[in-house]
């Protein structure tokens, strides 16, 4: 049957899916569900010690890392997750605040920042359990770390940084806020958190290392830019006075004493 001439189908009103997701994202999350499926089926079909040994063997433990040199954990530790919300709140926040990212700066830079940030806050946490618990008796052989909420927290001071100005909804609230605003509130929020003595069984430390591993690579310019003007601010000084040197000693040499042919 032909359409109605009096009502036009309109083929505008599609929504095309793959527009909406950028590559690395589409993939990162394709990534994250699949492997939170492979953990569901373990522990589903297998004993919990599978689902236990899945989880210390890829999760992120810093004993096992400093001692037993699991040197994959820093990175595997970002694909698995502790359930379907978890998954679902990080996959959310990475894609709100990831797409824009990755049309600005390119599929290769993103998939650089996001496992940068992830794997930077991994090694921190490690760092940090390890100084807290040098004998290994406590937060360093814990629970494993899992969840790309690191990675998600450097993309989050990304967007901040890149969309300052942007208006975002705080959710469930009818108001926007800066994006600068709501980033430097949820890095405040985790830092107090990261101080509670009791501890709520998420990783803040994890968090906040994204974010400064974040800040860092994007603020490398600046600090290198420092660093090599303060040399050749040296260098120019250096020269003054090597000048200021030579001209004290030859002050007092009489005109033409010096060969002064050129030589080519």
């Amino acid at each position: 049957m032909g359409s109605n001439p009096r009502y036009p189908r309109y083929h505008g009103s599609r929504i095309r899916w793959g527009d909406m997701f950028t590559p690395a994202i589409r993939n990162i999350i394709i990534a994250c569900t699949g492997v939170l499926l492979l953990q569901t089926l373990l522990r589903l079909f297998f004993p919990v010690d599978v689902t236990i040994w899945f989880q210390s063997e890829f999760g992120l433990v810093p004993l096992a890392v400093t001692h037993l040199l699991r040197v994959w954990q820093p990175v595997t530790y970002l694909f698995l997750h502790a359930g379907i919300w978890h998954l679902f709140f990080n996959m959310l926040f990475l894609y709100f605040f990831g797409v824009d990212l990755e049309r600005a700066w390119g599929t290769h830079r993103f998939y650089v920042y996001y496992f940068l940030t992830g794997v930077g806050a991994g090694l921190i946490n490690v760092l940090v359990k390890t100084a807290l618990d040098p004998h290994a008796t406590g937060i360093s052989v814990a629970i494993p770390t899992i969840g790309a909420s690191g990675a998600i927290y450097g993309v989050l001071l990304a967007a901040g940084i890149m969309f300052p100005d942007r208006q975002v909804w705080l959710f469930p609230f009818p108001i926007t806020i800066p994006m600068k605003l709501l980033v430097t509130g949820s890095i405040v929020i985790e830092f107090f958190l990261s101080l509670e003595v009791g501890g709520d069984n998420v990783s803040h430390v994890t968090h906040l290392g994204g974010a400064l591993v974040g800040y860092l690579y994007l603020r490398r310019g600046l600090f290198l830019y420092r660093v090599r003007n303060d040399y050749l601010d040296w260098k120019r000084r250096r020269a003054r006075r090597k000048f200021e040197v030579y001209m004290r000693d030859h002050k007092k040499d009489p005109p033409g004493s010096s060969d002064d042919r050129w030589v080519n």
